[in-house]
């Protein structure tokens, strides 16, 4: 049996959680996969960018089932702030 591998985003990296969403599936897995690095990192970051916990699990289910749905990228989402030129206070 050959392990499913996801990769990564251009900075961040899967957060555990996130992680354990999208190896549920092969096919939210594949559609990781297929996704560009910049849109995986921005799929990433949105799911790190929430405050409260049940918002982030909300936001590791949207993930998942927006994939499997077809979408490339968070809709409606400024997106990272590391790419800002205040990003320091983001994320340290």
């Amino acid at each position: 049996m050959v392990k499913e591998t996801l990769a990564t985003g251009v900075v961040h990296t899967i957060p555990e959680d996130l992680r354990k969403g999208l190896m549920a599936s092969s096919a939210v897995s594949a559609a990781w996969n297929s996704l560009t690095p910049l849109a995986r990192n921005e799929w990433i970051c949105w799911t790190l960018s929430v405050k409260k916990e049940e918002t982030r699990k909300e936001h590791v289910e949207r993930v998942c089932k927006q994939l499997l749905e077809g979408k490339r990228r968070p809709c409606c989402w400024p997106g990272c702030p590391h790419r800002r030129p205040n990003a320091k206070k983001w994320f340290k």
